[in-house]
């Protein structure tokens, strides 16, 4: 793992450990790594959430919570390329043109 990811992870878990979340918990890493992007960000949360020595659950929770946040925040509409013909708030082809799902008739699998 690499010494950036390596801080903004212990970071996060500190943060954490101490009560912070969301916007606070975001500060507090900043502080610690002010030049961590969204990106490293998520990384490091992954890292923590997969780490099996990692067992608080409310310490868990803040971080995927934070880790959710900032990745969505990389998805942002400006950043979608439409074609002139799409439209955001028209459903998508599938719902819109075939209807409600289909139930698929069971299938006898032997082996």
């Amino acid at each position: 793992m690499g010494e950036k990811r390596r801080k903004v992870y212990e970071a996060l878990v500190d943060g954490a450990t101490h009560g912070y979340s969301d916007k606070n918990l975001y500060d507090f890493v900043l502080k610690r790594c002010p030049k961590t992007s969204s990106k490293k960000l998520v990384r490091a949360s992954l890292l923590a959430l997969t780490d099996p020595d990692l067992k608080d659950r409310n310490v868990l929770s803040t971080i995927y919570a934070l880790a959710i946040k900032h990745r969505l925040d990389e998805v942002r509409i400006d950043e979608i390329d439409l074609d002139d013909d799409e439209d955001l708030n028209e459903p998508a082809p599938l719902v819109s043109d075939n209807g409600p799902a289909k139930q698929l008739p069971d299938q006898d699998v032997s082996a």
